[in-house]
């Protein structure tokens, strides 16, 4: 045998390497992070555990200094697996700070462009060799509901944000791209597809906006389809029109906030005062008269008042929203707010945060009671043995969480179901 090919031959014959993806920050980063996967995959590598990996990747976020805090802490982490592996760092924080994060050690790749990470992983793994071909984001390694990235970047600039800096102007993926992908996804078995971005209300392509991609995005068939977030601004009569004739679209929408206080809005450089934003939800309610409203709530921006808290404490029990996400402001060097005066004590941000969460929880309550009884369309995420049986716990289409019995479903399914009792925070309903 020629010696060429008796090595190809054991090299190809070597157990496949294994590669560890950690992922730190928002839903465009996990979605990123699949893709990465999807790519290594694709190449021969398959995904195993941190402490079994050759390679980790860590895909950071920089959006506070507490998340920095954090991708530092998880590439030491890495650096101190038992494998010792190469730690490739990517993401926001990579794009501000490589040398910083070099610095933590010689085993440390970093590649902030998170499109290369999958040719530079595959290059230090030496599996180019014997590639599997590409890979549809669909199956055990992968979540249920795919995120399908359609923009990046923003140019926003809020007073508090650093994404701007780290991501860039925004950027559409063509429409021709976003409807190969889904359409892949829909032949692959997925049922739901979440279209994903930084600021996906400035979507432009091929003359289409958001509300023309939603709608090119429902004829590829695919069952459901979520829109994982919205400015305020950007909820036009165009978009609620496409939204309200489309059926396929999850009766969710995930609408930030951010506070309630005009002041407060017009530090941060939001762009809105709290009657335009309840303009735009009643705007929507009269649209879609079924749909559920999420959003992100900020407590402790610098010159919030108790009053300013008040304010956003009452506009969101006025607004009804069927969850919050609330989070403490964490001063970000490189952005305005950093270098803004009276900031707010950290064990202040802290109470103002758990009365928000109290808050949160009370909403939540009020919504799950409101559906008690009520038809819903499950989507089944994972199935487990519990107590009495199998069973299976997915979400729903105005984004709850329930259970049901699982003898003969698996993930992937979309049930009609009748929602019942909340415990622990899952909704337990029976299949129709």
């Amino acid at each position: 045998m020629d010696v060429r090919v008796a090595d190809r031959t054991r090299q190809r014959a070597r157990p496949a390497p294994t590669v560890f993806v950690r992922t730190l920050g928002c839903k465009v980063n996990r979605t990123e992070s699949e893709q990465i996967a999807a790519a290594l995959i694709g190449e021969g590598a398959v995904l195993g555990p941190e402490e079994e990996a050759s390679v980790v990747i860590i895909n950071t976020c920089t959006v506070t200094g507490e998340a920095d805090r954090k991708a530092r802490k998880a590439v030491r982490h890495a650096l101190g697996a038992a494998s010792s592996p190469v730690v490739v760092v990517t993401g926001c924080l990579a794009a501000l700070d490589a040398e910083g994060l070099e610095s933590l050690g010689g085993r440390v790749v970093v590649e902030p462009d998170k499109e290369r990470v999958g040719a530079r992983v595959s290059a230090l793994l030496d599996v180019q060799d014997s590639p599997r071909g590409a890979v549809v984001r669909h199956g055990e390694a992968f979540r249920i509901r795919a995120g399908v990235k359609v923009e990046d970047g923003c140019d926003a600039f809020c007073a508090y944000c650093i994404v701007p800096f780290a991501r860039g102007t925004p950027r559409s993926v063509s429409l021709r791209n976003v409807l190969s992908e889904v359409r892949a996804l829909v032949a692959s078995g997925t049922a739901e597809v979440v279209l994903t971005g930084i600021n996906i209300g400035r979507y432009s392509s091929d003359g289409r906006g958001l509300a023309g991609l939603v709608e090119a995005v429902a004829g590829t068939g695919v069952r459901r389809i979520r829109i994982s977030s919205v400015e305020p601004l950007d909820l036009t009569e165009e978009l609620l029109g496409v939204f309200a004739a489309t059926p396929q679209l999850c009766r969710h929408l995930h609408v930030p906030l951010q506070s309630g206080s005009d002041a407060v809005l017009a530090s941060m450089e939001r762009g809105y005062t709290s009657e335009e934003y309840r303009k735009r939800i009643a705007l929507v309610r009269d649209r879609i008269a079924d749909v559920a409203i999420t959003t992100d709530v900020m407590v402790g921006f610098p010159g919030e008042s108790a009053q300013d808290f008040e304010d956003t404490l009452e506009l969101t029990r006025e607004i009804g929203f069927t969850r919050l996400h609330v989070f403490r402001y964490s001063k970000r060097e490189g952005t305005a707010a950093a270098a803004m005066p009276f900031q707010v004590a950290p064990e202040e941000s802290a109470r103002r945060a758990r009365v928000l969460r109290g808050q949160d929880r009370h909403l939540r309550a009020t919504y799950a009671a409101l559906r008690r009884g009520q038809e819903a369309e499950l989507l089944v995420e994972e199935v487990s043995n519990g107590v009495a049986g199998r069973v299976a716990v997915g979400t729903t289409g105005d984004y709850l969480r329930a259970s049901i019995g699982a003898d003969d479903v698996a993930p992937g399914d979309l049930l009609r179901v009748r929602l019942g009792d909340e415990v622990c925070g899952v909704l337990v309903a029976e299949r129709l």
